[in-house]
């Protein structure tokens, strides 16, 4: 089974860093990039992929309020927001916003998210629970 994502992050050497980590495994297949928010709130809508990676701060909108608008179009598409600002507050927004899982950008940030996405894809019937969004 093949599954789709789709990379929404302001900085183009962290989409290509992703897309490259990423379209390592055969089954994993990036379907769009967006360099902020509003655009990624778009793609998602067009693209209907089965996760969205968004950065915390962009521009035009940041991925707490990107996610809040996915999450209600998209109620299946899992959400995964990366961010330098890890703290506990912003973990509890972004939950509240209907994000599955908050990575920090770290060095370690590639293994991470291959981890991440492959909890999410194991067993997966392309439904993922999400909190209902506050």
């Amino acid at each position: 089974m093949s599954f789709t994502i789709l990379i929404v992050d302001d900085s183009v050497f962290v989409r290509r860093a992703l897309r490259s980590c990423i379209e390592r495994n055969a089954d994993w297949h990036v379907c769009g990039e967006a360099e902020n928010g509003k655009l990624g709130v778009l793609k998602a809508r067009e693209l209907n992929p089965d996760v969205v990676i968004l950065d915390f701060q962009m521009p035009v909108m940041n991925g707490i309020d990107a996610a809040r608008r996915i999450a209600t179009s998209a109620p299946n598409t899992a959400l995964v927001m990366l961010t330098m600002h890890n703290d506990e507050q912003l973990r509890r927004e972004a939950k509240s916003a209907g994000i599955n899982d908050v990575l920090s950008k770290s060095e370690k940030v590639a293994d991470q998210l291959v981890a991440l996405l492959r909890n999410i894809f194991a067993g997966s019937a392309k439904a993922f629970p999400r909190p209902p969004p506050n």
